[in-house]
């Protein structure tokens, strides 16, 4: 496809007023060339290792906490370790937490900031795939709880987001695949024909920076009007949720040896699924979008789902409302994104467990 040009600053407005998405390959050597006086630097242990050459003022720095980007690390039980580090550091209200990493750094973050003396401003680097498509704007923080994922959060957004390609160089196949997996989600939002060609263009997409870094900022392009209109994810924002409850139940049911994306991928696959067999809609559209689904959980397949604690953790999905249904994204018959409370009956079961055994390894 011929790229077409996308703004290189995306300006969103929130209810703490607008911020930006600032598209920019020398990022990370511009804060540390910059002035560190009131910064807080929360960074994944790995993009230090990794990136040490190119920040090295920022680790340095008299206050930065690294930490292993692992799903324990963001749960509430670790929250009063970082709140500690940072007052051991003399935070105060007027400065700024900065966030070098993935969701997972991201959401500890934003938690903090929220959290932490009343409000804090904070700042974000995103350096994974998923984090630069998708996460890095639209304000939410989740925080696991115990067993329950993403139960705790907040939607506080960052002052800015500065993002560098640069980054990816280091991501391994199954990142990069998780962050294709969330592009993919968003253009399935977008409808059929946004797609279309993100699939057609999928086979590329790892090979040609231009053609990815197109299709970052048409990512965020996509949602943000979503999350300007329904920042707090009470109406349209929701539809966001595709393959996501689906897709935690799994990353649940097998202790998280699916990346995350890779689970949402496979969470559209089980929507399209139960959507047509709940007569909603046509085989068509599953057997045009089940291929570059496939590609990207491809290796992931043949990971064993226990079928009662994906139950289980279904159940638990905090967007749920009342008992015995779960809250869903499914297509509609224009295989449009729409959502729907679905009981979960034996008809409902069955069509999971049929996706588990034969649909989705077909």
């Amino acid at each position: 496809m011929a790229v077409s040009p996308v703004p290189e600053t995306l300006r969103i407005q929130s209810h703490t007023g607008p911020y930006e998405a600032v598209f920019d390959e020398e990022a990370l050597e511009r804060l540390d060339a910059g002035p560190l006086d009131g910064l807080h630097l929360i960074v994944d242990d790995r993009v230090a290792e990794l990136h040490k050459a190119r920040m090295p003022r920022l680790l340095g720095h008299s206050s930065v906490l690294r930490l292993e980007a692992i799903e324990p690390a963001k749960s509430l039980e670790r929250m009063p370790d970082y709140v500690a580090h940072l007052l051991a550091q003399g935070v105060r209200r007027d400065h700024t937490l900065v966030a070098i990493g993935g969701g997972i750094v991201q959401d500890i973050t934003c938690f903090l900031a929220a959290n932490l003396l009343r409000g804090l401003a904070w700042r974000f680097l995103p350096t994974t795939l998923l984090a630069q498509a998708d996460s890095c704007i639209g304000s939410k923080s989740s925080i696991n709880c115990g067993a329950a994922k993403n139960i705790l959060g907040t939607f506080t957004p960052p002052r800015s987001v500065h993002i560098s390609s640069r980054f990816l160089d280091t991501l391994d196949e199954r990142d990069r695949r998780s962050g294709l997996g969330e592009m993919l989600k968003v253009h399935a939002i977008a409808g059929p024909e946004a797609f279309d060609r993100i699939a057609a263009d999928y086979p590329r997409l790892l090979a040609d920076r231009a053609l990815l870094n197109h299709y970052i900022r048409e990512s965020l392009a996509i949602k943000k009007p979503y999350i300007e209109e329904d920042e707090f994810d009470r109406g349209p924002r929701n539809i966001f949720n595709l393959g996501h409850s689906f897709g935690h139940a799994i990353e649940a049911a097998t202790d998280f040896a699916i990346p995350h994306g890779i689970a949402v991928t496979i969470g559209i696959g089980m929507a399209l699924h139960v959507g047509q067999g709940m007569g909603l809609v046509g085989v068509d559209h599953l057997v045009r979008m089940r291929p570059v689904l496939a590609a990207n959980a491809r290796g992931f397949e043949t990971v064993p789902v226990p079928f009662e604690a994906f139950l289980v953790a279904l159940a638990k999905d905090k967007k749920n409302v009342g008992q015995g249904s779960v809250t869903l994204i499914l297509p509609d018959a224009a295989c449009r994104m729409t959502k729907k409370v679905v009981a979960v009956d034996d008809r409902f079961r069955q069509l999971c467990r049929e996706f588990f055994v034969e649909a989705w390894r077909a």
